[in-house]
């Protein structure tokens, strides 16, 4: 395979690493799954890939948006999330007629319930109608909506990154603190729900992953810091892996402090509780230190099923969306 010149391969490698890993963990009872990040963490591939997805379009549309200004990089921003609202739309409609079709076929009502679609036929020109409007989502389909959202706001965001990278990396950081603090979100559908993935609390790991991209040199520095930076890592990762040890073992959890337990829980997934970012952030930087984009691992035949994921995550995520629900289906029925 050809290697395009200037292209980072740990951005294909481990973001299609993350798509695999999204695929397994949703399929329920699966055994395979125990290869995934989260079983091992607080974080999972979530994480992964809108931290990819935040450094990779800062790569694509900041150099747009430096060499023809900031109309011409805002409306490849809109062309590209209108893509990934239309992909998000037929994937919906193929989505549910698959969940449709097997609660006919193996009369198991279970189906509709378990991915959120039970009351979608009583009202279908409402929940269409919301649907649209990226509100009513079935089980599973949480991540598109996500980045759209965060591809829509992030024109002039980008241009800011180009002239105050620390401010906007400030700021969102406050935004992050506040929304997760006091609960903002986006409104969902049936009134009263809000959105699995909060934007105003993931746009902070996007913000971080487009400074990560502008700032390379900080990042090599950055990297180098072994002596105190390393170790605290490690320790993260090991006090983070001994928590999630917890939740499969119960005898195990005579090991953790009352008081502990009382400071970390609950750890929030839908605003980044703040564990989970650390986490990724500890992962990525010890990744980092042993991965350079030059691996030869990277270029190799085993790394190469992932790059190629990677490099079409969009028709990977969507093709992972409809095989997870084959999969459970089938661990299921048979």
């Amino acid at each position: 395979m050809p290697r395009p010149a200037g292209r980072d391969a740990r951005l294909d490698f481990f973001r299609g690493l993350a798509l695999i890993y999204i695929f397994l963990d949703h399929i329920p009872s699966n055994v395979v799954a125990w290869i995934t990040v989260r079983n091992y963490g607080f974080c999972d591939a979530t994480e992964i890939f809108v931290f990819i997805a935040g450094y990779s379009a800062t790569l694509a549309y900041g150099s747009q948006m430096r060499r023809h200004g900031f109309l011409y990089g805002s409306a490849s921003l809109l062309q590209r999330a209108w893509q990934l609202y239309i992909a998000h739309i037929f994937l919906f409609v193929l989505f549910t007629a698959q969940i449709g079709w097997v609660e006919t076929r193996f009369r198991n009502p279970m189906y509709s319930e378990e991915m959120n679609l039970l009351g979608f036929l009583s009202e279908p020109h409402v929940n269409l109608i919301q649907a649209l409007l990226l509100r009513f989502r079935p089980t599973n389909m949480d991540v598109l909506p996500l980045y759209i959202a965060l591809l829509l706001g992030f024109a002039p965001l980008l241009w800011l990154l180009l002239h105050r990278q620390w401010l906007v990396l400030g700021l969102s950081g406050l935004l992050y603190l506040g929304a997760g603090a006091n609960n903002w979100n986006l409104a969902g559908y049936p009134p009263g729900r809000t959105w699995f993935f909060n934007p105003l609390c993931w746009q902070f790991l996007f913000v971080i992953g487009a400074c990560c991209a502008l700032s390379p040199a900080a990042m090599a520095v950055l990297t180098r810091q072994r002596r105190w930076l390393q170790p605290l890592c490690i320790a993260y990762l090991l006090f983070a892996l001994a928590v999630v040890g917890t939740w499969y073992w119960p005898a195990l959890e005579t090991w953790l402090p009352a008081w502990l337990a009382r400071l970390i829980y609950p750890i929030d997934k839908t605003n980044l509780d703040i564990l989970r970012l650390l986490h990724f952030l500890a992962l990525a930087y010890l990744v980092t230190q042993r991965v350079g984009p030059d691996a030869a691992f990277l270029h190799g035949r085993l790394a190469r099923p992932f790059v190629i994921c990677g490099r079409h995550s969009l028709e990977i995520f969507c093709l992972g969306t409809l095989l997870a629900f084959t999969g459970h289906f089938y661990l299921t029925e048979f």
